[in-house]
């Protein structure tokens, strides 16, 4: 993130962003299935976010390019769970395992209060998130994908990162039609997609051809954010932060009076 004015504003909310957790939750007995836990900068009842990072599931990203993100959801009054899963190449059942896991096991933490549980994924999280979305584990009840990986067979088609989805699955696509969201059943959950319309790293048009795939209604919506990229969506000082907050906010259960 570049610095404006490194004395000013802008120094303030970079400083703040990018704090580190307020606590560390281990899911599993693997490295890797760990969470960093913010806690709510205001007293809200909103919602508790289960943040999936992207990186092509590939091993050498994790989840810390999303405390910016975790920093400023839990700015709005939020409970975040930012997930690492793991990031086997060729084992693509071990990361949508995890989020699963993670997912099912926040239903039994003491320390979780009483509050909804959305999920928000980037990039290939946002592809963990439509998957899990069709068959929501634990307390999930709405979910935000941003910029999602939607249909394997396109981005493998379009060999995105350097053949990405081959080196996730170890095999051809299309042996693997469950773990593509274009192949599976609508969620169940209500879901939004934000995509910006000048990503070059993952085409809204596999947004698209996910949504065009689905029979069941009501579908996901879509909100294409014109002259927005791919990593702008998960950026607090970025004008579509606007939008992934809204986004988060229409899928969201009601509140409760006073909330």
């Amino acid at each position: 993130m570049g610095i404006a004015d490194p004395d000013g504003e802008d120094r303030r909310v970079l400083t703040r962003l990018e704090r580190g957790p307020d606590r560390v939750w281990s899911y599993g007995e693997d490295a890797d299935q760990r969470a960093d836990v913010y806690l709510p900068g205001t007293a809200s009842n909103r919602t508790t976010v289960v943040l999936v990072h992207g990186g092509f599931w590939r091993p050498e990203y994790d989840r810390q390019h999303l405390r910016p993100l975790a920093a400023h959801l839990a700015d709005r009054g939020h409970l975040v769970v930012s997930l690492d899963y793991r990031r086997l190449p060729g084992d693509p059942d071990a990361a949508i395992a995890d989020v699963r896991a993670a997912l099912t096991a926040l239903a039994g933490e003491p320390w979780l209060p009483a509050r909804a549980v959305q999920a928000m994924g980037h990039s290939a999280g946002g592809h963990l998130v439509l998957l899990v979305a069709a068959d929501p584990p634990g307390a999930l009840q709405s979910a935000v994908a941003l910029a999602p990986v939607a249909s394997l067979m396109e981005a493998d088609r379009r060999g995105l990162d350097g053949d990405a989805v081959r080196a996730f699955l170890g095999s051809d696509p299309s042996t693997r039609p469950d773990l593509d969201p274009a192949q599976r059943p609508a969620p169940t959950i209500p879901v939004a997609i934000v995509h910006g319309q000048r990503d070059s790293t993952v085409p809204i048009e596999l947004s698209t051809l996910y949504l065009d795939a689905l029979d069941e209604q009501p579908r996901p919506t879509l909100v294409a954010l014109a002259g927005t990229g791919h990593f702008e969506l998960i950026d607090p000082r970025s004008v579509a932060m606007a939008d992934v907050d809204a986004a988060l906010d229409v899928v969201a259960p009601p509140r409760p009076p006073g909330g």
